[in-house]
């Protein structure tokens, strides 16, 4: 299959930047709130949370947004939001801002870097909110009879965006509306959305959509918006005029949903590495590869420097010095040494001869040298990035305990080559139908190694209450031969049925609900304690050290009611187990030291003058007598070192 032009092709530079965590800290997200302030969002009603207090749908997704905009002061400090109401009849103060902002929309953040001081506007509207039901209603009155066109919704979000977002930011746009059927019998209104849609799409841009559903007022997007916004299902027909279903994972059952909702959504998707993937000769489409585990860690500290009246972040650079001259050198100057094991002088008339035969002869006890061109093509060997299928193999070739590092997940690009999508979908499905894996040789990156890698299938699932699974493959990176070793355990003691049986008694009361765990339930403790005080810092409030909760500490007294008593009966089972008090005994077994001498820093601090001791191993491994003084033994060396 053809590929685009040339300029549609990742440059090396891009690639190579990808190869860095940094590229995460560094890439921008912008993320635009459009939220609709129609009638029905301002309906006011119980809320799930205070006592006594009235809400509504747009209180509750300023709040998400406010909620949003504050844990990006801690992960995404470089980002930037902007909040864009409409369906009101507030004008806009800010007179010459985006000239193409539509009637009926208002812009009330404008999109800029995440800062403090209007994230605390924000909550104060909120908490005046709460106190006053009616001051939303005053504030952002809602238009009465026609609503805003969407297309004018989406060309009004475009401007924003072209406005205030940086170019090389990924930007989306977060939807949120509970009205299914904005324009009711309009076929004019919908092509206009589609085409205002399509616009802002091309332009870089996702939407990502909030229907708001509650059992009084049920949302049904096949009304009207799936057959405005696309839908990503893997295998879809472009060329068929019937709407796409949009994934249930939009649909916001309960409003009590929407802010975990969208912290799923909230974090953006982007490509560990996009590369070809040969199916067969001449045969390629292009995948992307993405992490689907990933640690999160402490954000990376800065240097500051204290200019008297200001403090101004430093700029770290890394440089290579020469030791001797204490001068900057040029990267591209570096040369890269393997470390080799000691040369004997038996094997110097070898050496000789053997150089006869190699382009670049190196001295006796000396190491070669290679530039990073040539370190780069050992590593690689010679190999361009992409996947090349190799053949198929039933499911049952790949073990549990052949996934030894975290796997990867591909989904077809269809930028960079025409039709992957479809292809990619085939060769899905029929894996599927036939129950197989396929086998690739993998380098996902230029300066990374030539690995042999699994494809394991998965088909699209989607489940009741938002989550899905999406179609596509699992690259899991199969071990070398060195990678798994076999655990040294000659003998071992099992329990007897009758203690398994009261075992499996207790542990199925204590399983996970719906037997899935959701990391984003249990935060790391310390990561969350550290960013509780960073976030209170931000805002300058007090943080009560006492107030923070643990979620991952056990509850233990759910776990004495529901699994006390079986417990108990475990235990008395385990105590008359003949094995219960056995051990194995086991000898252990002392390490040598490494006492091994680099030969080359011998000589470099030999030639420096600052050969001030030496390891009688290196003497012993040369033949030379390992008796005498200090200075004795550093005289012997010093004469080897001038022979050889």
């Amino acid at each position: 299959m053809p590929p685009f032009d040339d300029w549609n092709v990742i440059e090396e530079e891009e690639e190579l930047e990808l190869q860095d965590s940094s590229f995460f800290e560094g890439k921008r997200d912008v993320i635009l709130f459009c939220i609709d302030c129609s009638e029905s969002m301002h309906e006011l009603r119980d809320d799930p949370v205070y006592e006594n207090v009235q809400t509504s749908h747009l209180l509750t997704a300023l709040d998400a947004a406010m909620q949003i905009q504050k844990k990006k002061v801690i992960v995404g400090p470089n980002d930037s939001v902007g909040v864009l109401l409409f369906n009101t009849t507030r004008l806009n103060e800010v007179k010459g801002y985006a000239s193409e902002i539509k009637k009926n929309s208002f812009v009330y953040q404008q999109i800029a870097p995440i800062s403090a001081p209007t994230i605390q506007e924000l909550v104060r509207l909120i908490d005046e909110a709460r106190e006053d039901p009616d001051l939303l209603r005053n504030t952002f009155p809602p238009t009465q009879g026609k609503k805003m066109p969407m297309g004018d919704v989406f060309t009004s979000c475009n401007w924003v965006i072209r406005d205030g977002a940086p170019k090389t930011a990924s930007k989306r746009v977060f939807l949120i509306t509970d009205d299914d059927n904005p324009h009711p019998n309009s076929k004019q209104l919908l092509t206009s959305s589609k085409t205002t849609l399509i616009d802002l799409t091309q332009a870089g841009v996702r939407v990502e959509p909030f229907f708001i559903s509650t059992p009084d007022k049920p949302f049904d997007p096949t009304r009207f918006y799936s057959s405005v916004l696309p839908s990503n299902t893997i295998g879809e027909d472009e060329d068929e005029e019937d709407p796409a279903m949009l994934p249930t994972s939009i649909s916001i059952t309960r409003i009590d949903d929407l802010l975990s909702q969208m912290r799923f959504h909230e974090v953006p998707k982007r490509a560990l590495f996009s590369i070809p993937f040969e199916l067969g000769k001449e045969f390629v489409i292009g995948v992307k590869g993405y992490g689907l585990i990933t640690e999160q860690k402490k954000g990376s500290y800065k240097y500051f420097v204290d200019l008297g009246d200001r403090m101004e972040v430093a700029n770290s650079r890394t440089v290579y010095l020469d030791e001797d001259q204490q001068v900057e050198v040029d990267r591209r100057k570096i040369l890269f040494g393997g470390k080799l094991g000691t040369a004997t002088a038996d094997t110097a008339e070898e050496d000789e001869e053997m150089s006869m035969s190699i382009t670049r002869t190196v001295e006796l006890g000396h190491r070669p040298f290679y530039t990073a061109d040539e370190i780069r093509s050992f590593r690689t060997l010679d190999l361009e990035p992409g996947l090349k299928l190799l053949g198929f193999k039933n499911k049952s070739a790949i073990a549990f305990e052949d996934n030894v590092k975290h796997a990867l997940f591909i989904y077809p690009d269809e930028l960079k080559y025409s039709g992957s999508k479809r292809t990619f979908s085939a060769l899905l499905q029929k894996m599927l139908e036939k129950d197989k894996i396929g086998m690739v040789l993998a380098l996902i990156r230029r300066n990374a190694t030539p690995v042999f890698c699994a494809l394991v299938p998965q088909a699209e699932i989607l489940e009741e209450g938002g989550w899905s699974e999406p179609a596509g493959f699992h690259l899991i990176f199969m071990p070398f031969a060195d990678d798994i070793r076999t655990a040294p355990i000659t003998e071992a003691f099992r329990a007897t049925e009758e203690a398994k049986d009261v075992a499996r008694a207790w542990i199925d009361k204590l399983c996970v609900k719906n037997g899935a765990y959701p990391p984003d339930s249990y935060p790391n403790p310390a990561l969350a304690y550290h960013n509780a005080q960073l976030q209170a810092s931000a805002f300058r409030e007090e943080f009560d050290a006492e107030a923070f909760e643990d979620l991952t500490r056990p509850k233990y007294d759910m776990i004495h009611k529901r699994a006390g008593a079986l417990l108990k009966e475990w235990k008395k089972v385990l105590s008359s187990d003949e094995n219960y008090n056995a051990v194995l005994v086991t000898t252990g077994t002392k390490r040598k030291a490494d006492v091994s001498v680099d030969e080359a820093d011998l000589r470099s601090r030999y030639a420096a003058g600052t050969l001030d001791k030496v390891s009688r191993e290196f003497l012993k491994g040369k033949g030379l007598p390992t008796s005498g003084k200090k200075a004795d033994l550093i005289e012997r060396v010093g004469e080897w070192l001038d022979k050889y």
